[in-house]
């Protein structure tokens, strides 16, 4: 972080997470009070504000101003037309701070026909289609738990922030940057939009079965565990060495089986004896071997037992917060995604301090402002050594690339990214190697490079091109680039300046360093699949890779936190810790002894529907007219519900049109089924914008081709873009989600054919001529 970076903290729940994760990287964040904000919790004001000083809400405009001209980032969230720093007219809006780096996170944008539409966690993950992916079929669709649509939203916010300073630096000027939750949300399905784009289908909720991976959540003797048997031939002949050895293989070792086409098209088979192996053994059992064994295996932890999680708590990873009745050596919380170089990540936090409105700043004086250096998007100039695979090395790279980074992606006929040939992972009927829909979509922006290395002239030119580069972002398992001659230290001698992430499973370090992971199986130890559960059931876990999404957000916060700070070094980010850092304050609930809800503090048995907010009645999803169509509903406070509730019309409803939020807690049950049924008059989209228009929190539960082929504000906003693939044609993309005013990111390029830039990078950059090449070619080095 550089120079303690001054951050004023104008956030609702839309963007918590911004400001917290800038205060784990040593930002000093002074946060405003809010009128008539909601209450919070103490543990969730603790997790989201704690090393935080606080100022009363300003007495006028002026004294807000005099905050912002001292600080060097404004993150402010909410609804359009309450945010204090924004001006609109002539159909845009601008900054009443122009001279600051300010960030304004929205439901749907500072711009478009939904702008000013309003929306809590449910309803921007509904609209953003990340709601459609979750619960039973036939169910009631529900986000992920832990409010990670706007935790996502946050990420963003943070990486913004930063963007925003490094364009300072160079330009001399502050920008406007525009952070929507429904694209920020968009742009971490997966699959979910990417599929209606090159195969016309969407996945649905399933139960939690993952539809391109055959990994999912089984029952084990006491408890779950998650996993499965996609990625690497390995992962399934490993797998089946272990079932075999008990005598419970049953016909998997037919040699039809070893073909992974055909075991993906009898799934249900294979998992039915993988199930029934699991099931004999405990959860932890299973866990212990599969990490012994190098399987992507791991136990369904629950947020009570995360504390205790070795590979945690060897790490460093959980924060003691200090407060007023608390205990004297604090309380646990969920750490920072990942250990900042400088300043270490913070173990110790305060719970939020009140400060004087005339000085609430800890340091002493304003950070200096570098003079202007340049132009163009904000990563212009640098350039990143990509040695990343899959999902969350690539979405890291690939947003890097939107703002102007130079990737080099190295690849080679013997170790291509998986997403190029997994037959789940086409998406396209069609795709051959070099046009899989996924590599597509995840790996636009940037060059390719074939570099076998197996030999050790491949090795010998990835040191070369580590001399070159600014950032290597890898997510090898820990060790392989020491065997290589390239651990960081090795890599500083060649180049002192360069800046290593690596994105391990779990990290660098501790006793499961050589864990085998995948995003299930990072969200089951996370604490997050437990959460998944309806009332009585088992947990179903995620059907998209958001836990590598999660992580690729925080390497891309890594790297810029570096850049803006002109520092090198090497950050060791654990993907686990950047998804259990995504638990929000459940870890403080569980210590404190907080409720989620008001029924489940009266009565623990208590049956409690799924999408449901401890204070907002009604919140929840309903169906509406047409099949499978469902429309996501959040109503916060008394006025809110009154104009709801008379709106309806139904006699029911309009009876407890003054009910205040206890007694409509008391009767949620009965005032849920009348809405129900109110809403499934409704087509789903109009009911929506009736709803907003009263100012009430309202969206489509989206489906992948909502979000691609019928959501006008998407498309008046431009989110799903357009480039010429050389071989697939004009394809659609996911868009950028972070929209800077002055210094705007850009899709420049298709994703890149196997080794397609070899010839010419190794030219520009090692300054190569056409014999080393030929040379290097004969000997298998570029393939």
């Amino acid at each position: 972080m550089p120079d303690r970076l001054r951050v004023l903290d104008l956030t609702d729940e839309l963007a918590f997470n911004g400001a917290r994760l800038l205060v784990g990287l040593g930002a000093d964040v002074v946060r405003v009070e809010r009128p008539a904000a909601a209450a919070l919790s103490r543990a969730e004001t603790l997790h989201w504000h704690a090393g935080k000083r606080v100022v009363g809400v300003p007495e006028s405009a002026e004294v807000l101003d005099g905050l912002v001209e001292q600080a060097d980032v404004v993150i402010e969230s909410g609804p359009l037309e309450e945010l204090a720093g924004v001006r609109a007219g002539s159909g845009a809006v601008s900054s009443r701070w122009p001279r600051a780096v300010h960030v304004v996170v929205t439901p749907f944008g500072t711009s478009g026909p939904r702008s000013a539409w309003r929306a809590d966690d449910l309803v921007a993950a509904a609209a953003g289609g990340m709601g459609w992916l979750g619960g039973q079929p036939g169910g009631q669709p529900k986000p992920p738990p832990r409010e990670q649509a706007t935790q996502l939203a946050g990420a963003h916010a943070a990486i913004a922030a930063l963007l925003g300073v490094i364009a300072r630096d160079r330009t001399g000027r502050g920008q406007l940057i525009d952070v929507s939750v429904q694209e920020a949300v968009a742009a971490t399905l997966e699959t979910a939009a990417i599929s209606w784009i090159h195969a016309g289908r969407y996945p649905s909720r399933n139960g939690g079965v993952y539809e391109h991976v055959a990994h999912r959540v089984f029952r084990a003797a006491d408890g779950h565990v998650a996993g499965g048997y996609s990625g690497s031939d390995r992962m399934w002949t490993d797998l089946l060495a272990w079932m075999a050895e008990s005598g419970e293989a049953a016909d998997l070792t037919e040699e039809k089986w070893s073909d992974p086409v055909f075991r993906w098209r009898g799934r249900e088979h294979v998992d039915e004896i993988v199930a029934r192996f699991v099931a004999k053994r405990s959860a932890a059992s299973v866990a212990e071997e599969g990490r012994a064994r190098a399987l992507p295996w791991a136990e369904v932890a629950t947020a009570a037992r995360l504390p205790a999680n070795p590979q945690l708590v060897a790490r460093g990873f959980f924060a003691r917060i200090l407060g007023e009745g608390l205990p004297a050596d604090g309380v646990t919380d969920v750490g920072f995604p990942f250990p900042a170089v400088e300043p270490p990540r913070p173990v110790r936090l305060t719970e939020p301090l009140p400060a004087p409105v005339e000085a609430p700043w800890r340091t002493a004086h304003p950070r200096g402002r570098r003079a202007a250096t340049g132009t163009g998007r904000p990563l212009a100039g640098v350039r990143v050594l990509d040695l990343t695979w899959v999902l969350a090395g690539p979405y890291a790279t690939k947003t890097l690339a939107e703002h102007g980074a130079d990737i080099i992606k190295i690849e080679s006929r013997h170790r291509q990214d998986p997403t190029r040939f997994a037959p789940s992972m086409r998406l396209r009927p069609d795709a051959g190697f070099d046009d899989s829909g996924y590599f597509i979509n995840f790996n636009r922006g940037k060059r390719g490079v074939a570099l076998n290395l197996r030999t050790e002239p491949g090795r010998e030119v990835l040191r070369r091109l580590v001399a070159e580069c600014d950032v290597v972002i890898e997510n090898f398992s820990p060790g392989v680039l020491a065997k290589w001659g390239l651990s960081y230290d090795q890599m500083a001698e060649l180049n002192p300046g360069v800046i290593l992430v690596s994105m391990a499973g779990v990290g660098q370090s501790g006793p499961w360093r050589d864990a085998v992971t995948f995003a299930d199986t990072l969200a089951a130890m996370s604490g997050l699949t437990s959460e998944t559960a309806d009332p009585g059931e088992g947990p179903q876990g995620l059907t998209f890779g958001l836990g590598d999404m999660v992580a690729a957000n925080s390497a891309v916060l890594a790297v810029l936190d570096m850049i803006a700070a002109g520092r090198a070094g090497h950050v060791d980010l654990s993907q686990l810790e950047a998804m259990a850092a995504s638990m929000g304050p459940a870890v403080l609930e569980a210590e404190l002894g907080d409720s989620r809800t008001e029924a489940e503090s009266r009565d623990p048995r208590a049956v409690v529907r799924p999408n449901r907010h401890p204070r907002m009645v009604p919140h929840g999803v309903y169906p509406t007219s047409g099949d499978d169509r469902w429309l996501a509903l959040a109503v916060r406070g008394d006025e809110e519900w009154r104009r709801l509730a008379e709106h309806t019309g139904a006699p029911e409803l309009a009876a407890l049109a003054s009910a205040g939020l206890e007694e409509r807690r008391g009767r949620e049950d009965e005032i849920d089924d009348a809405l129900a049924v109110w809403c499934s008059r409704h087509d789903g989209a109009s009911l929506a914008a009736e709803l907003q228009g009263l100012g009430i929190a309202a969206a489509v539960v989206a489906t992948g081709r909502d979000l691609v082929e019928a959501d006008e504000h998407l498309a008046a906003r431009g989110f799903y873009p357009v480039l010429d693939h050389p071989i697939a044609g004009p394809v659609r993309h996911e868009g950028i989600v972070i929209r800077m005013s002055d210094t705007p990111g850009a899709l420049t390029a298709p994703a890149p054919l196997l080794g397609e830039h070899t010839d010419a990078v190794l030219k520009e950059l090692l300054g190569m001529d056409e014999e080393e090449l030929a040379r290097l070619r004969d000997a298998g080095v570029l393939e």
